[in-house]
């Protein structure tokens, strides 16, 4: 197996299907979540909504750049979404968090493992590789707290 094709399913592993690492994923965490809990505010923490917007924010940034597009994301407007108002919105969000996903695991999977050492838009963001990576921890970071808040708030 090539070594993107590994990295890219050890991406959705993460969001869609897997419990190798933290015994859960996102989807296990959020598809069958009422948006009432995804979106209740506990102490001075982001919501669980917000957090899964924030990695889906990253996941549609870098696929605009596998896309040949530019590096459009900032971490100053990271968190900055429109509010979740019903069921139907979480839902809404949510297909576009995985279809987000499965792009981005595809766009990895079809990478020639060569691109992966290659300087990922300036070489300041480093390699593709290093991006790819810190997407990854990056979104088990925010998966541990997802599952903390959940367990607060359904307790």
């Amino acid at each position: 197996m090539k070594k993107t094709s590994e990295i890219a399913n050890r991406f959705k592993e993460t969001i869609l299907n897997g419990t190798w690492i933290a015994n859960t994923n996102y989807k296990d965490q959020l598809e069958n979540l009422d948006w009432k809990i995804a979106t209740t505010q506990v102490k001075n923490l982001n919501t669980i909504s917000l957090l899964a917007q924030h990695i889906h924010y990253y996941i549609d940034g870098i696929n605009n750049v596998f896309k040949g597009g530019t590096l459009d994301i900032k971490d100053k407007f990271s968190f900055d979404f429109p509010p979740i108002n019903s069921q139907q919105d979480w839902q809404d969000f949510l297909s576009k968090f995985w279809n987000a996903t499965e792009e981005f695991a595809s766009f990895v999977a079809q990478m020639p493992d060569e691109k992966l050492d290659e300087v990922f838009v300036d070489a300041k963001y480093g390699t593709y590789q290093r991006n790819i990576d810190a997407m990854i921890e990056h979104s088990y970071y925010h998966l541990g707290q997802i599952v903390l808040i959940k367990k607060i708030i359904t307790n």
